[in-house]
């Protein structure tokens, strides 16, 4: 594959991606709309254009550093950028785990042997406010990030619930949205999020960023407001802030982000140019690399068969489907999880629920209101519906 091939492959907006974009009516981000040629390829083809990049941009950049996590995303990239350094006789790249102070014997064994399997250093970094601290310092999170970074400033500020109401309520939203900031200075984001709106007032009830992106969250909390401090700081402590650090004065970070695990990592990065792409700049000069942002699970359980990838124990034998951070509750499945690894691991499993315990009970608060909106709106459905009779203009029948 040429360098000029490579270059189209993962740095050009193709002229039919925008054609297509203008044509649709529907909405897509531009992760989706801007997306680049190879990402539409077969696997075999998809992965042969994802090593010709890595090469190319460790050819650019060969002060790169990796983070490698145990995981399985991390799995098929280290594989990747290790065949690609040996097919290419490139200069040795640095990885690093982040460990968090809670993490699954299967995840720490599986990063040693990963290390020994492909003949590298693994550094293992550990910081300074681990998990258990920062969790009881800032709070536990709940539900996804975005959640978890509204309701510690809910928490924080006081903002009663009932300026949603107002909002919705109010004939001119702009005006009530500029009447909200006077009465409550510096909490723009946190009126945006009860709202559901933009500063300018108007309504966006449909995006990650408001708390109506969980289903029915706000009545929720009106009427179970949370005994306990919810915050997703621990991220930022235990991995983000270290990261930082660590990934300070490489030319190049190299991550495993793949667009169909969703969530922030579904939607283009802010501060990042071109972002929609799986190399950018960043907005301090650096740049970061994700080789396996457009491969779908089907193309890496393809991959995996190939090349006979074998993943952690959490995987192979426990029988998880994702790692992550061990426990962590934005995951709807991390309860489910811990009782698969319970068996293996039960000192985990009750570090997990010492840490996070509150989370875990008030998700299943959350899980059990819904159901019961849910099923009252079906019974609301079913008793609204006309009859056939009243259809043809005989006697009501109203059946119970």
């Amino acid at each position: 594959m040429t360098e000029q091939m490579t270059i189209g492959l993962d740095g050009e907006i193709t002229a039919q991606n925008r054609i297509r974009r203008r044509q649709s009516n529907e909405y897509h981000s531009r992760v989706f709309t801007d997306r680049p040629p190879y990402a539409d390829y077969d696997a075999p083809h998809k992965f042969m254009a994802i090593q010709a990049i890595v090469a190319k941009r460790l050819v650019e950049h060969p002060h790169a550093i990796c983070s490698y996590s145990g995981g399985s995303d991390s799995d098929i990239m280290i594989d990747v950028v290790e065949r690609a350094r040996a097919l290419f006789n490139l200069p040795p790249v640095k990885y690093v785990f982040f460990n968090t102070g809670l993490e699954m014997k299967a995840t720490k064994d599986h990063v040693k042997a990963t290390a020994e399997k492909y003949g590298v250093e693994i550094e293992v970094i550990r910081p300074k406010v681990n998990i258990v601290l920062a969790t009881r310092r800032y709070g536990v999170p709940f539900v996804s990030k975005i959640m978890s970074a509204g309701l510690e400033e809910w928490q924080k500020k006081g903002v009663p619930l009932s300026i949603a109401d107002e909002y919705a309520e109010a004939e001119n939203k702009a005006a009530k949205r500029v009447e909200l900031s006077r009465r409550y200075p510096k909490c723009e984001s946190l009126i945006n999020f009860l709202c559901c709106c933009n500063r300018a007032g108007d309504p966006r009830p449909n995006i990650q960023l408001v708390i109506n992106s969980s289903k029915y969250m706000l009545d929720f909390l009106k009427q179970n407001p949370p005994e306990f401090k919810i915050s997703a700081r621990c991220c930022d402590y235990c991995k983000k802030q270290i990261a930082h650090r660590v990934q300070n004065g490489y030319e190049m970070i190299i991550t495993g982000e793949r667009r169909d695990e969703g969530g922030m990592r579904s939607v283009p990065r802010q501060g990042e140019a071109n972002s929609a792409m799986c190399f950018a700049e960043t907005s301090n000069g650096q740049y970061r690399l994700r080789p396996l942002y457009y491969v779908s699970d089907k193309d890496k359980a393809w991959y995996r068969d190939y090349y006979a990838i074998r993943y952690s124990d959490a995987y192979e034998v426990y029988g998880l489907t994702r790692t992550g951070c061990c426990g962590c509750p934005i995951s709807y499945k991390a309860v489910a999880d811990l009782e698969m690894i319970r068996p293996y691991e039960p000192n985990v499993v009750k570090a997990a629920w010492n840490i996070f315990g509150n989370s875990y009970r008030y998700r299943q608060q959350y899980n059990a209101y819904k159901a019961r909106r849910d099923a009252q709106k079906r019974r609301d459905n079913i008793h609204g519906q006309i009859t056939f009779d009243e259809l043809i203009g005989g006697t009501p029948c109203h059946c119970e």
